[in-house]
This record gives C-alpha cells, structure tokens and sequence, in this order.
C-alpha cells in the first residue's frame, strides 16, 4: 500500500494540475449521473404506474428506496476507500451501478423493478464517497474551493435538469415504456465513464500505516441505525400507511446508542474506528453537515412535490413538466461555480445569502403555482425556480467546501460519506413528510382522481408548508454558525468546539 501526503501542487510527487482536473473530471460526471437518478425518475412515476400497475408504497420505494440504499452503503465505502483504494471503490461502485440500472430497464415486474432501483442505491453509495475523498486528495486551498464549485454547479445542474431529461426521454419512448429510457441511458455513460476512471484516477491511498482494519461489528451497527431512521419515512405514503412502522424508530434509538458505545469502546482499544467521532469536534464540520441535511431535507422534495402537482394538477406532459426546473438548473449551476471562487472570502455569510435566496424563491413559487391563472403558472413558478436556484448555488458548494476544510485527508472518504448519510436522510425523511401530506390533503378530500384543480392547490399548499419550513430551519443552522463563526471559535475542538457549535 502507498501511502500519500497531502502535498502541495508543487511537490514533485503531485501529479500535474492537468491530470488533477481530468480525474476530478470523470469524478463529477460520475456524481452527475449519480445525482440525475435522485431526480430524473421522479417525472416517470406516472409512467411507471400505469406500465406495471405500481401502488403508492412501490412507487414511494422507487424514489425513497434509492436513497435509503444510498445511504447505507454510503460510510462503509468511504471507510474501505480511505483504507485500501478510493480507485478501485469507484469502479466497483460504478459497474455495480451501470448493470443495476440494465436490471431496472429490463424489469417485467414492479416487484423487480423496486429490488433493482434499491441495487442501483447501494452501487452509487459505493462510488459516491469515493468522489469526495479523491477531491479532498487532489487539491487543497482555493484550487479545492473552485473544484467544489465546480461540484456543486454539477450537482445543481443534475438535480434541476434531472426532470427535464427525464421528460424528454418519456415523450421519445412513450406514455406507457418510455420510463425505462431513464435507466438505458445511464449504461452507455456508465461504460464510458468506467474506462476514463481506469485510465485516469490516481492509484495511490492516504490511509496512515497501522490503521488498515475494518470495523464490521461496527458497520453492521451504523447500517442498522440508518435502517431504522429511514425505513419509517420510505414507507410513508399518505395513503393508509400502518402506523406500526413508527415504532422502528426505537430501534434507530438502540441501534444509534449501541453504535456510539462500541466505536468508543473500539477506539479505546487502540483501534480504528468506522466514524472519528472526532470529526464533530470540528464546529465546521458538525454545522455544515447539519446544514446541508436539513437543506436536502427539503430540496428533493420540493421537486417532486412541483412534478405531481404540474402533472397531476395541471395535466400537464412529463416533458414540460421537467421544463419548469430549468431556470433553477442554469442559475444554480453559475451560482455555484461563482460561490466556489469567493467562499473563502465571504465563508458562511454566503451561504446565509444562499438560504435566503431559496427561501423567498420557494414562497414565489407557492403563490406562483395557487394563485396565477392556469395557463401562465408553469411559466410563474418558472420565476420562482430562478430566484430559488441563485440561492441553491450558493448553499451546496460553498457548504461543501466549508464543511471539508479542517478534515484530514485521509479522512476525507468518511467525513464526505457522513455528509452524504445526512443528505439521503434528509431526502427520505423531507420527500415522505411532504409528498404525505400532499396525498393525504387529497384523499381526504375524496378526489383523487385530480378532477378539481383546487384541491391540488391546497395539496400543494399544504406540502410546500413542509418544505419552506424545513428551508428556514436550516437558515437558523447557518445564521447561528455564522455567529460562531465571527466569534473566532470554529474550527476550535474540544469544549471550544462544543460551545461554538451551541453558541
């Protein structure tokens, strides 16, 4: 095993600046169809329905089901990629991730279909960490800044562009199969992207010598904890839901306890822990991560309470539906690139900025979609994606770049793995939360066949309450951050940390 220092660009042993962008290259375009699935397949779920006569729980599990994978695969990858090889990681996560999504697009079954979406969350958790730990690996200072820029500008892009793609792909393949052009294209760039990872990516690993063991028992406690965190949201649906599924959030609380137990009790042994409970010593570390769990908590679901609502609601085809998302994309993705460049001028106060923005674009995106006449709404909740996307942009980079900045290098996998967890948490819990009370609003109301447009728009009212809310949580996250900040006390570790984190 080689082991590797976090060397500046001029150390003989760096590779060069160009080799540097091109594996950040194969990096991002893998993150972007990694991203596209979260929310590309939200637009085919109609498709999908009538294709293989889904219910709401299967189709609930196509969407939620993904990222509950995704997350429990998420921070044993990253530990195995920070021990052994974040390269070899990559390309297992990124073939797993190609021939799952052949299974999706040959599936005969709903049945079939959710197995191999949850195979397909599990394979992008693998590559996913590995990602973020080769970006922490290749650059530091503010190279590291503009490549998360440019990160989030991709992540932008493939969230808010997802839908329009996907719409575009229904219309080419049609109402009733068009869906499965969704995971077909993935295979092409799947191949592709594999060869320029084996040619491209660096080989060598920074775990230090002497740390090269892997917690299983530990492993299995973390998965577990997830499990049960998520489950409960995954199987939420608005539509006659067992309430007996709450109760798996008593084993999220034994499972979380037993875990933070036995990595402490393992540490003390001399040995090396799945997750350095140590990174939450670091205020920077701890806030962001909060922040951008809380962020993803909403965003996700904001998208795919509009779709079923632009649908639903207003009848209208998957494809112009997607389109709707579009100013958010393009603006999302300058947003980012530009915050990459200045967030170690600004540091937090941009992303304050940031949440802001998103907040008053999700209210003019409400009052757009219930208040305008119907044939100028898409084109009024257009606005509100433009106002909310600048926002957007200025949240995930600079986040993701403050977040990471104090984290070791041989540490990065993991640390980006457990900001990872928190966003694909946030995902199930944010989507279950919104898109249940969306449903809920119109079952109650005794309409759902969506003859009555005002009933969408108290749906959508209704779940959109949820989002905006959770959009002014994590404001308060990063006000509170932001004053921490100005005190001179992040960073700190140990009690300083602490009290920065409270204060």
């Amino acid at each position: 095993m080689t082991k590797t220092s976090d060397t500046p660009a001029s150390d003989s042993s760096a590779p060069a600046d160009k080799q540097k962008w091109q594996a950040f290259g194969v990096c991002v375009g893998v993150a972007a169809l990694t991203i596209l699935d979260l929310s590309k397949v939200n637009v085919g779920l109609p498709s999908i329905e009538k294709s293989l006569g889904a219910g709401p729980t299967a189709l609930q599990l196509i969407v939620a089901g993904y990222a509950l994978a995704f997350g429990l695969s998420l921070v044993p990858s990253g530990r195995l990629g920070d021990l052994k090889s974040r390269r070899l990681m990559f390309i297992i996560g990124l073939s797993a991730f190609t021939i799952a999504s052949l299974l999706c697009a040959l599936a005969p079954t709903i049945q079939l279909l959710v197995v191999a979406r949850i195979l397909q969350g599990v394979a992008a958790g693998i590559q996913m960490p590995q990602v973020l730990g080769l970006v922490q690996q290749l650059f530091q200072g503010p190279a590291r800044g503009r490549a998360f820029g440019l990160f989030g500008a991709v992540v932008g892009i493939s969230t808010a562009f997802g839908p329009t793609i996907g719409g575009l792909l229904i219309a080419v393949g049609g109402p009733e199969d068009g869906w499965r052009l969704l995971f077909w294209m993935n295979i092409p760039l799947g191949i592709v992207a594999l060869l320029f990872a084996i040619r491209l990516l660096p080989k060598t690993t920074t775990a230090p010598s002497g740390h090269n063991e892997l917690d299983l028992f530990g492993i299995v406690l973390l998965g577990l904890t997830i499990l049960t965190l998520m489950l409960p949201f995954v199987l939420t649906t608005g539509q006659g839901d067992n309430p007996l599924r709450w109760l798996f959030l008593l084993g999220f609380v034994g499972f979380g306890f037993a875990f933070v137990r036995w990595e402490q009790a393992y540490k003390r042994r001399g040995k090396s822990p799945v997750v350095h409970f140590s990174l939450f010593s670091l205020a920077s570390y701890r806030n962001g991560t909060l922040i951008a769990t809380v962020y993803f908590c909403a965003l996700p679901a904001t998208f795919l309470l509009t779709t079923l609502y632009l649908q639903q609601g207003l009848g209208l085809e998957p494809v112009y539906a997607g389109m709707v998302t579009i100013p958010f994309a393009l603006t999302s993705a300058f947003a980012a690139f530009y915050g990459g460049r200045i967030v170690e001028r600004y540091g937090r106060s941009l992303v304050v900025v940031g949440l802001s923005l998103v907040a008053v674009g999700f209210v003019v995106l409400l009052l757009a979609a219930t208040l305008t006449p119907r044939e100028l709404t898409p084109y009024a909740m257009g606005v509100g994606m433009l106002i909310a996307g600048t926002g957007g942009g200025f949240v995930i980079s600079p986040n993701q770049t403050l977040t990471l900045a104090e984290v070791p290098v041989e540490m990065g996998g993991v640390a980006g793995s457990m900001g990872q967890v928190g966003q694909r948490a946030g995902t199930a819990i944010g989507t279950a939360a919104a898109v249940s009370t969306f449903y809920s609003v119109i079952a109650t109301s005794g309409d759902s066949g969506g003859a009555s447009l005002d009933v969408y728009h108290a749906a959508y009212r209704s779940g959109f309450f949820v989002t905006i809310a959770l959009v002014a949580i994590a404001l308060v996250l990063a006000l509170l951050d932001l004053r921490a900040r100005k005190r001179g006390r992040v960073g700190a570790s140990g009690d300083d940390a602490a009290a920065a984190a409270a204060g």
